[in-house]
């Protein structure tokens, strides 16, 4: 019998038992990269999270009843500076596609490197412009959006008048003036609230891609940010099952678990609910837009909040290719492994100590792991997951079957966590280098040479390697016996 899936909800501050609106069909929609430059390590966070979650949803419902979705933002003005620098020779468009082609390819295999799984759709905002003016054009007629200097913005004041639209804010849990204080607000004379965000704003001649805009602007233009996900959510979350604008049923407009990292809770995510929710079904939708929302915390580099001032920015690729982290590369695998041991709603500091901890215990499950098939994956470590993804739990529980030198299930728990074996030479020159510091230490103690032996374990210790010394019964010779401290 399958553990109950318990999830940590942001809009309602609370874990809740995760009740999917349509069993067959389980739907989640997690915010992606803006393409224009190589993915940092805290975007990888996500993606390893959020995999995990598609992996377990996958093996609860059956991978033919689970749908993952997450975007690509092909739209930006960060993607059009890189274009006319990189490529200025070409025509913008073609200097864009340059840009987001060989930007789109790099992050497919810096995070396939770290184990994870293709979503099912990967929908890109470029293909999506005509949803995003359908959504435009309704949230105008519905009297929350409208029409400023060829912009058009989403009128915040105007959803308290909405029947059945959600309170703005709720996802945040702030009020207009604490967001107004902690938000970088665009002050703007067009503006009828300062709190208002653009949905639609003109295209610069030559600088910026354009599209015919929606609400009879004459001027080409382009999609603010939030729009984008609104429309893409819609196409391939809500249409393909009978939702979407042509929809009057609210519980048809909503699915079931939306994610990201903590810092789109707001304005983004705000956002993307207000635009939803007042554009489809019935008077405002669902008022939810997903059942369950999910963030996963910062990350910070050696205790620092990671920045290319303090020159601790690292991307996902300098790790796999350079030697730029801790003087070496280092495998997807063990990247994955160090995300994972810190509990995805934490804070998580990025050390190389916690990557060089990350690669000694995989080499160590590896000797139980790589030689077995694998069996079923152990309820214990189901219910762990199922805990709201608790990585503590599931870590004693790894801990455990290593323990007991069940290599099926150490097997079975790995593969759903996605995590592979290391390569066999990379495992075997770990587990060497711990095997001759043991062998090191135990001759120090035959000649009574107590000070080494205390180095050695100390060493060891700082390895992340903990000791057990005990005597051989049949001879009397002293043994030691060694696990990775958990």
């Amino acid at each position: 019998m399958s553990p109950t899936l318990r999830l940590h909800n942001t809009l309602t501050r609370k874990k809740e038992d995760f009740v999917p609106v349509d069993p067959q069909n389980v739907r989640m929609y997690v915010c992606g990269p803006t393409v224009y430059d190589y993915a940092h390590i805290g975007n990888a966070r996500p993606v390893i999270v959020f995999d995990v979650l598609y992996r377990l949803l996958r093996h609860l419902y059956g991978a033919d009843h689970v749908t993952y979705a997450r975007n690509l933002t092909d739209v930006d003005d960060k993607i059009n500076a890189r274009a006319a620098r990189d490529w200025p020779a070409l025509p913008l468009n073609e200097a864009i596609a340059k840009v987001t082609q060989s930007t789109t390819a790099q992050f497919h295999a810096d995070v396939d490197a770290l184990g994870a799984l293709r979503p099912d759709q990967e929908p890109r905002a470029t293909d999506h412009i005509e949803e995003m003016k359908a959504i435009i054009e309704r949230l105008i007629a519905r009297g929350v959006a409208y029409v400023a200097e060829e912009h058009v913005l989403f009128h915040v004041p105007a959803v308290a008048h909405l029947a059945k639209a959600p309170k703005y804010g709720s996802l945040a849990r702030r009020s207009l003036d604490e967001m107004m204080a902690g938000a970088r607000v665009d002050v703007a004379p067009y503006k009828k609230d300062a709190m208002d965000f653009v949905l639609w704003k003109p295209s610069r001649e030559g600088i910026d891609p354009g599209w015919p805009s929606p609400a009879g602007i004459r001027t080409p233009g382009r999609p603010g940010w939030h729009i984008e996900c609104s429309a893409m959510s819609m196409a391939k979350l809500l249409e393909p099952f009978g939702g979407g604008l042509s929809c009057d049923d609210p519980q048809k407009n909503v699915f079931d678990i939306h994610g990201g990292g903590i810092d789109l809770v707001f304005p983004h995510h705000e956002n993307e609910i207000a635009q939803s929710c007042c554009a489809f079904g019935g008077a405002a939708g669902s008022g939810r837009m997903a059942n369950y929302w999910m963030h996963n915390g910062f990350l910070q580099v050696e205790g620092e909040k990671m920045s290319k001032s303090l020159g601790n920015f690292v991307t996902i690729n300098e790790l796999l290719a350079t030697e730029t982290f801790g003087g070496r590369k280092w495998p997807g695998e063990v990247l994955r492994l160090a995300m994972l041991k810190t509990h995805y709603r934490q804070p998580i500091d990025w050390t190389v100590k916690a990557l060089e901890e990350a690669e000694r215990t995989l080499a160590d499950w590896a000797d139980v792991a790589r030689p077995a098939a694998a069996s079923k994956v152990s309820p214990e470590l189901l219910e762990a997951l199922a805990d709201d993804l608790n990585t503590a739990r599931v870590f004693a529980e790894l801990h455990a079957l290593r323990k007991a030198g069940d290599g099926p299930a150490l097997r079975a728990a790995l593969d759903l966590l996605g995590i592979a074996m290391p390569a066999e030479e990379q495992a075997s020159v770990a587990v060497a280098e711990i095997d001759r510091l043991i062998t090191a230490r135990l001759d120090a103690r035959r000649a009574k040479d107590f000070k080494r032996s205390d180095e050695i374990r100390d060493e060891l210790a700082a390895m992340g390697i903990a000791l057990k010394d005990s005597k051989d019964p049949a001879t009397g010779e002293p043994t030691t016996t060694w696990e990775v401290k958990r």
